[in-house]
Parts: structure tokens; sequence; C-alpha cells
């Protein structure tokens, strides 16, 4: 066995010497290893051993670089799933080679990785083009005959005519002289747009009074229901303003750069946050009724994500506060601030509820609620696991043989989706043929699991899906149930979205404004309302609303009133 490495020094392999023939003549157990990550002992020190010894150093050794070898793969790929997901989907594509390029690199621009994946997809193309010519030949024939269509504008939108006449010349006929005829038009469409108009709205409320009865005193018509009172914003700009933030996440300082620019107006930061705050104020009285029909309906999905807030916690940086999404697929959704990941979030707002929780596999979602929850796990997050275990080792059969037979579990609910079946016909649906498929999956991972190392991507895969099994099947128990956490997690992404350009919340106060304000924007987006209408509605009459009568205002109750009311 050869033990060779060079030793910085002619002194220190002296000194390791002397220290290894002293162990050895004091007969301990010799365990070899890294030095100063420098020193490993030369071939010829094994000489100087006892022969009773040296088959333990020489094991000893080999189990040294056993878990070096294993320590470096697994380096290896934890170092390539860092870069792909650093480079995006199509980095899948890149060699490892091509990664540590790329990766060396700072300023490498996304075209120059394209280009490199568009190389390597060439080189693939090729080389299956020649295996199966006549196929790729029909392929190319059936992609030739589509033509490509422009969708059609909305109907809704209103059209404004512009006719663009002949030339003088070209209204006379050239053979007799006479005049030409219109017998038609040739007609085209383009989305256009008029830059947005800011005015002043003056209002002027009558005052009345009676020129003989002085004693009656002055009428005055009533002030008109405002969202902030005495406010120099109107309605409509305030909600302009909080939709452009959390829809579309333009950071207040932007909005009030564009109003300087575009119409000259100098409004403060100060006073654009006043206005959202208020609406996340009247906001909030809607989540009580939120929350007890979401609660009532039996079925939640459960999702968390950090969200920074400014803290005096945490002097000099933000503190990383959490906004804790409860919903239903259709439903409601509801954001929860919470200053920490703790159990303490959901088991508060889950108290005494006892119908289904779907959730990923954060141990948080785990005893809470009341006795008879029933726990159900995600198939999106199990095939996550394996997916990124395959963009480690593209080559590993393990992983895409399970990733295979979990797309058939997607493929049958596909097919329940798009044929529109009911509840109870997709839970017959799964019963026929998704839990044999269950069992499929379930060898298929218990076999890559005793082929993977146990902190490998594979491993770690494996070990995610056996730990929540009976939690992943229970989807098949109920046609309610989606495969997946994936409305829950569709809802989070505006957050997602909105972190990175509006950065942080500003106070700890804040926060449950904020969370009130994404909860009706995404519970509207999902409803398919239209935001703007609906919050210039409700609103200004929040104010003077009953308070017993706040249930009539959260955006299921609206959308349902307006569809019963006569048009």
């Amino acid at each position: 066995m050869t033990l060779a490495k060079r030793i910085g020094g002619g002194r220190r392999l002296a000194r390791t010497k002397k220290i290894f023939q002293r162990l050895v003549k004091k007969d301990r157990q010799i365990w070899l290893g890294l030095l100063d990550n420098q020193v490993i002992l030369e071939a010829s020190l094994l000489d100087q051993i006892p022969e009773p010894l040296r088959a333990k150093v020489s094991q000893a050794f080999e189990q040294t670089v056993c878990a070096l070898n294993t320590k470096i793969r697994l380096l290896e790929e934890a170092l390539r799933l860092e870069r792909t997901r650093k480079y995006g989907k199509s980095s899948e594509l890149l060699s490892d080679a091509q990664l540590q390029l790329l990766d060396a690199e700072p300023s490498v621009t996304d075209s120059e990785i394209q280009n490199e994946v568009a190389q390597r997809e060439a080189d693939a193309a090729a080389v299956k083009a020649e295996a199966e010519s006549d196929t790729k030949a029909k392929v190319d024939g059936a992609k030739a005959a589509r033509v490509p269509m422009r969708s059609a504008l909305p109907a809704s939108l209103p059209r404004k005519e512009i006719v663009i006449h002949c030339s003088t010349e070209a209204c006379r006929c050239g053979q007799c002289g006479g005049e030409k005829k219109v017998i038609g038009y040739e007609t085209s469409e383009q989305l256009s747009m008029e830059p947005v108009r800011y005015f002043v709205e003056v209002t002027k409320r009558e005052k009345l009074a009676c020129s003989k009865c002085e004693e009656t005193g002055v009428t005055v018509a009533p002030v008109p229901e405002k969202i902030v009172e005495k406010g120099v914003l109107s309605n409509k700009v305030i909600v302009d303003v909080t939709i452009k933030k959390y829809c579309d996440h333009q950071p207040l300082y932007r909005q009030s750069l564009a109003l300087k620019r575009d119409s000259g107006v100098d409004v403060s930061r100060s006073t654009l946050c006043s206005g959202v705050m208020a609406v996340g104020a009247w906001l909030l009285n809607f989540i009580p009724a939120m929350k007890q029909d979401l609660l009532a309906n039996g079925y939640i999905q459960a999702d968390e994500t950090p969200v920074p807030v400014q803290s005096a916690k945490t002097q000099g940086r933000n503190h990383q506060a959490y906004l804790w999404e409860y919903s239903r697929p259709r439903g409601p959704v509801i954001y929860e601030f919470r200053m920490g990941r703790e159990r303490e979030g959901p088991k508060e707002f889950l108290k005494n509820y006892n119908g289904i929780l779907q959730t990923d596999g954060y141990s948080a979602y785990d005893r809470v609620g009341g006795n008879s929850i029933m726990h159900v796990a995600c198939w999106a997050h199990a095939r996550r696991k394996f997916y990124e275990a395959l963009q480690v080792d593209p080559q590993n059969r393990d992983a895409a043989a399970v990733l295979a037979k979990i797309g058939e579990l997607y493929e049958i609910e596909r097919q329940a989706r798009e044929g529109g079946v009911s509840v109870e016909e997709r839970l017959s649906l799964r019963r026929e043929k998704s839990i044999a498929l269950l069992g499929e999956v379930k060898d298929l991972v218990t076999k890559a699991k005793s082929n993977a190392l146990p902190q490998s991507s594979l491993g770690r895969a494996c070990n995610y899906v056996m730990g929540l099994w009976g939690k992943l099947e229970r989807y098949t128990s109920d046609g309610r149930i989606e495969i997946d956490n994936n409305w829950a997690e569709n809802a989070m992404r505006p957050v997602t979205l909105g972190r990175k350009n509006w950065l942080h919340i500003g106070s700890e106060e804040a926060g449950p404004k904020v969370a009130a304000i994404i909860s009706i924007i995404e519970t509207c987006k999902r409803l398919e309302i239209d935001i703007r209408q609906y919050l210039e509605d409700v609103l200004p009459k929040i104010g003077n609303w009953p308070a017993k009568r706040i249930a009539e205002l959260p955006p299921m109750a609206w959308k349902t009133a307006r569809r019963s009311s006569p048009a």
C-alpha cells in the first residue's frame, strides 16, 4: 500500500517519524489521518510497525480513505446542486466543467450560459437525429405545418378607431378619371394606451340655509366616505398605490419618484405609506370572518416564508420574521405575520381544528390542531427531492425511475382535472389507479435507498419520502385533497417577488397590516375578482359599516352578493 505525501520541511518529517515510532513502542492504537491537512505518513514507516499492528494500521488507513472519498463525493454533489440552483433551470444541461467555469467567472453573462446550453442541446439533438431520422422528419414536418396565431385582444376594452385615408391621386380612377368610392376597410388591431393622467379632484359640499328662518342654521352636504380622512390622496390613488406595491411589487419610493416625473406632483413616501397602512388597518377587520370560513370548510393547506422586518430586537440589521399562509384551493387565503418560525403560530391559528391539514415536512405543523386532525403531506416536495438528486447525477437510474413513477401519479390527477370530474369521481379514480402506483413508488424508493449513501442527495430524498410515507398516501382517502401543496406554494410567489423589491417590512406593528393586504389581494386573484373594483367599493364603506355585518364584505361574500344582486 502506498502512503506517500509531500511534507512541508525536513524537520517536520523527522518529528513526525519520532512521534509515530514512540506510539508504536507503546503498543497503542494507531489512528491515521491528516495532520494540519499536510502530513500523511510515508510507506517506509510501515516497516517500523510490528507485524501484529501492521494489519490494524492498514485497515485504519483504508477506512480513512473511504471516509474521505465519501465526503468528497457528498461535497461535489452539494456543489453541483448549488451551481445548478444559481444558474437556473437550464444549467442542469451543463457539465461539471462548464458549471465550474461559469462559477469562476463573476462577469459571465446570461447569453454566455445560454450559448453553452445551446451547444450542448445541439450536440444531443444531432445524436438523436442520427438515430431516429424518420421520427424526427415527421415531427419537423408537423411543426412546419403549424401557423402561429396571435391571440385576439379582449372585447371588453374600448376601441378607438383611426381611419387612414388614401391620397388625393389615389381617389381618382386612372382609366376614366371618375371618383372612387369607399367599399370597405382593411382592419387591424393593436393594443395602445394613454399615459396616466393625474388631476385635482375638487369636492364642493353644498351648504343650505333658510333666508327667513335664521335660527334653523346651515345644512351641509355629508362628507364623502374616504379611506384616509382629511388626507391629500383620493380613494382611487390610495388603492392604486396599494395595488402597485403588492401586485406589481413597486416600492413606495419608486412610486413617489414616478409621480414627480410624470405629473410634477411631489408626494412624499411617508404620505404614500400612511395611505397603504390605512388600507391594511381597515382590511384587518375582514380576517376573523375569513378565518372562520376557512376553518369551517375542513380542508386547509399551509406554508410559511421568511420576510425581513425592521425591529429594535436586531439593531443594524433586519429581523427575519415569517408570513404563515393558510388557504384552501379556490377559496380564501390568509397570511399571518409572526416574528418567528416556532410552532406557536400554527398551534394558535389551528387550535381545536379537526379537519385536513396539508403541508410540507416541516415539524412545526406536528402536534397542532384538535385530536382528530388529519395531516397530509405534499408530493411536489417529495418529487423535488428526487429531481435535485437527478440534477446532481443525471445518470442516476434510481432517481429517474422514481421520478417517472411519480409522474404517472400526476398524470392521473391531470386526467381528473381536465375531465372535470366531481370529488367523488376523483376519489374513485385514485382508488382504481393511484393506490397501486403508490405501492410501486414505495418499492422503487426502498430500492434506491439501499443503493444510496445516507447523506447523498438521493439518500436524503429517500429518507424524506419514507419518513412521510403515511402522510403522502393519505390524499387517496378523500377526493377533496390535492396531490400536492402547490396552491399554497403559488400563493407564496408574490411575497417572494415582492420582498426582492420592497426589501423589508418597516416595523413589527406594520406586519399584520401588510399580511391583511396580501391576504385580500391573493384571495381576489384566486376568486378571479377585479382587485381595483373590489377595494374601491369596500374600503370607503368600512368606517360606517355595522360590525355585526362585517362578514358581508370579505371577497367571497362580496362576490356572492354581486352575483345574486339584479343587474
